[in-house]
């Protein structure tokens, strides 16, 4: 089981897409992977817990969470072998670990979390919310955004992960993204 969370070594520079739903992730990812004709990896929780509300009409429970991490990190090995020098990553453990805490009062399995910190990456980009919030299946805190993105941040930090806030519309994202990676990439 653990060996399903565990990130396979790389010399890949790998960025993540984090913060609150609706705050931009998947399109960056989208736009960063066209920009630097490479790979990305989607939010696999996406994919899984979609099937489970169109199947069940049920949300996420304690229960999907290993799942869900596991298919996570089974799309990020993959597709780590299918990039160049960059990959660029929807999601990860570490944002799987803060939803896991702020879902289930504070709760994170073991191992999860255990491999939420292990795995490593170059850089956050941590998406503000100061784009409209959009309803869909599965998305259901737009009055916690605020809260969420705290949350979110004040993990990065806790963790010493090496981040920046991503704020404003998606063109000054885009730019601001492509220029710290441009950094790790020709430095």
């Amino acid at each position: 089981m653990e060996k399903n969370l565990r990130q396979e070594p790389s010399d890949l520079i790998k960025v993540v897409l984090f913060g609150p739903e609706s705050t931009g992730k998947t399109t960056l990812s989208e736009q960063l992977a066209r920009h630097y004709n490479t790979v990305w990896v989607p939010e696999y929780a996406r994919e899984y817990l979609q099937d489970k509300w169109n199947n069940e009409r049920k949300t996420c429970e304690p229960k999907d969470l290993l799942p869900i991490a596991r298919g996570q990190m089974h799309l990020e090995n993959t597709l780590t072998k299918k990039a160049g020098d960059l990959l660029i990553c929807d999601t990860d453990l570490l944002e799987t670990k803060v939803y896991s805490e702020a879902y289930y009062v504070g709760h994170c399995d073991p191992q999860l979390e255990k491999y939420a910190l292990k795995n490593t990456y170059d850089l956050y980009l941590l998406t503000y919310i100061d784009i409209p919030w959009e309803k869909d299946d599965l998305r259901d805190k737009p009055d916690e955004r605020e809260k969420m993105f705290q949350y979110f941040k004040d993990t990065l930090e806790k963790y010493q992960k090496n981040f920046i806030i991503l704020k404003g519309d998606k063109a000054t994202r885009l730019k601001l993204a492509i220029e710290q990676i441009d950094k790790l990439l020709y430095s």
